[in-house]
């Protein structure tokens, strides 16, 4: 773009230490992860055999163990070179990397084949995305609580959480999952049917948890669940919820089943909560204010999200664009035939379109306060997520089909690309919960516009 004297100079390119830092990634990658990968038989968690030796069958269809394994291995690797926290504060060995260099560094890796370094189906990636350090680190308690000892709960009483969740965290020691979604409550968290009720145990304040929670991931490996649970209020009501920390093997918590999904291995899990005791000091946040804490790093999360559908989606173009080039049916290049250009053409458009989106809206919501970035950016948020998730499974599909037999076969990676991503469509808030989030901001019933319309 030409500089406008009147106006300034306008520059949608990245900035050049941003590109520097990403090369600098892709000589680690190519020095440290992608030998590791090449190593014994680790290549098999990546080509055709990748569902098989990801999964064991014959243990609820819960991530292999070697699997698991190689991705630690890889992540402590990311680790040491300094660029797995990237995006954590510097107190905790970040450095303090916003979203704008988040979304382009996500764009950056997923626009590959699934490997060592970037593989979404496990939320693994040498650049680590920490929502739930960020959530301790702005909830999370400093103070001391009243250290106790429960005969049955085995002394889960700790004095910080920001210690024992952050520190914990990032040494290996600790980690929490999610319990938001119900069997009977998804995107409305409101209706939840969980409740806790106050109650005191061998002398220590606390709460008595009822209930069931599905789709809890990570819930396998998890020390803890961050189970949320009304506490006050009524139905509908967004006061009145409360987060817990909560012991995965507390008594009364019993995992029902890991359910087993369009792309395998699983680590989603259904259980049940009955008369589980946890402490006062187990609250993160606020009591009956525990709705902001799930929804607080929500934004981030989505756009990074859009960032590595939109990546995946370039990759599944790219490699189709190459195959109708190389294939030659009937002596003439696929290429040449415009029922294959033409899809390829309109899926590309949205990339660039898409891609301007994503890194706009990251640079605007660095220097916002999470409020901020709700009350004027929260409709670009969801325009980016519901879009690049959606765009991502189109791409896949085409690529399939552009490759005929072999793109459907699991030699090629389109299909995995398809089964993973087509999840996030569900996920982090459905394609129709997004859409009429947008459509709020744009009606003026929410957002910038809200006292503009108000009047109409």
């Amino acid at each position: 773009m030409s500089p406008n004297p009147s106006h300034g100079t306008i520059s949608f390119a990245l900035p050049p230490d941003l590109i520097a830092y990403i090369a600098e990634i892709d000589n680690f990658i190519a020095a440290t992860i992608a030998p590791l990968q090449a190593a014994d038989d680790n290549e098999r968690f990546f080509d055709h055999r990748r569902e098989h030796s990801r999964t064991d069958w014959d243990n609820q269809g819960l991530p292999r163990k070697e699997w698991e394994a190689l991705i630690s291995q890889a992540r402590a690797l990311a680790d040491e070179a300094g660029f797995y926290r990237f995006c954590l504060p510097s107190e905790y060995g970040g450095q303090n990397g916003g979203n704008l260099w988040m979304a382009a560094i996500r764009m950056h890796l997923a626009n590959s084949a699934p490997n060592l370094a970037n593989d979404l189906q496990n939320e693994h990636s040498v650049v680590g995305n920490f929502p739930d350090v960020l959530m301790v680190r702005g909830f999370g308690s400093q103070g001391e609580f009243q250290v106790g000892f429960c005969i049955e709960t085995c002394a889960y009483l700790r004095t910080e959480q920001k210690k024992e969740f952050i520190e914990g965290r990032l040494d290996g020691t600790r980690s929490f999952c999610f319990g938001l979604t119900e069997p009977e409550h998804g995107s409305d968290a409101t209706h939840m049917s969980t409740n806790a009720k106050p109650t005191s145990k061998e002398g220590i304040k606390g709460w008595e948890i009822n209930g069931a929670k599905m789709w809890i991931t990570g819930m396998h490996t998890a020390t803890h669940c961050l189970i949320f649970a009304r506490t006050s209020g009524q139905p509908g009501d967004a006061l009145g919820i409360t987060a817990f920390f909560t012991p995965r093997d507390a008594p009364g918590l019993t995992i029902q089943s890991f359910e087993w999904t369009f792309n395998m291995p699983t680590d989603h899990a259904s259980f049940t909560l009955t008369n589980v005791f946890v402490p006062d000091s187990s609250i993160l946040g606020k009591l009956s204010h525990g709705l902001p804490i799930a929804q607080t790093f929500v934004h981030e999360n989505r756009l990074r999200q859009a960032a590595s559908s939109l990546g995946a989606a370039e990759f599944c173009i790219e490699e189709g664009i190459k195959y109708a080039r190389k294939r030659k049916p009937f002596g003439k290049e696929l290429a040449r035939n415009q029922d294959i250009t033409s899809p390829i053409v309109e899926l590309m458009t949205q990339v660039e379109m898409l891609r301007l989106l994503i890194l706009k809206t990251a640079s605007e919501m660095d220097g916002l306060s999470q409020r901020e970035i709700e009350r004027d950016l929260g409709d670009k948020v969801s325009m980016c997520n519901y879009w690049g998730n959606r765009l991502c499974t189109q791409a896949a599909d085409r690529a399939i089909q552009i490759h005929g037999g072999i793109g459907y076969s699991r030699h090629k990676p389109f299909e995995h690309i398809y089964r993973h991503h087509r999840r996030y469509r569900i996920t982090e808030g459905s394609e129709e919960i997004q859409m009429r989030k947008i459509a709020a901001y744009l009606f003026g019933y929410v957002g910038p516009r809200k006292e503009e319309l108000s009047k109409l």
